[in-house]
């Protein structure tokens, strides 16, 4: 006797969600999440952590959609070679805007995976003032560490260049 086969209901993505999982993936393939260290003599511990997601490009259409999508962020072309960079660096857009977002929809990448989740730690230290105190900054120092590793890194300021 043969079955019949249950033909699974079609789901059906919003457009809206089609529009938030294109961007993910986007993202996970060109996104940059980083953390980086500015000297700032009239700091109290002498240091600013900045915080920034970005996203660089020659064509500028995505860059514009992700600006929209997040209302936040600025778009800028460098002059000797016209790529565009889409770039968020205010702590309460990323903690309200951007790790909301990608919290929700996720990436697929093991490696985006694994920055986002340094990425929202640091966020969450910076946003609780850990980033003021010498002690604590060391806490993100260390995360930092972990942050896109590979061969194109670069860091300008060492943990022992800092503390």
């Amino acid at each position: 006797m043969i079955k019949a086969v249950k033909k699974r209901p079609e789901q059906k993505i919003s457009r809206k969600d089609r529009l938030s999982y294109y961007l993910a993936g986007f993202v996970d393939g060109e996104g940059s999440f980083n953390v980086s260290l500015r000297k700032k003599p009239d700091y109290k511990i002498k240091w600013q952590v900045v915080l920034s997601f970005n996203v660089s490009q020659k064509d500028i259409t995505v860059l514009e959609i992700l600006r929209k999508t997040f209302n936040c962020g600025i778009i800028k072309t460098r002059k000797r070679d016209g790529l565009h960079l889409f770039e968020v660096t205010s702590i309460q857009d990323i903690n309200q805007k951007v790790i909301p977002y990608f919290s929700k929809i996720g990436f697929i990448s093991n490696t985006k995976i694994v920055n986002f989740g340094i990425f929202k730690k640091i966020a969450r230290l910076v946003q609780e003032g850990k980033h003021k105190k010498l002690d604590s900054l060391e806490e993100i120092l260390v995360l930092r560490e972990r942050l896109n590793l590979g061969k194109g890194r670069k860091r300008k300021y060492s943990i022992k260049d800092i503390l």
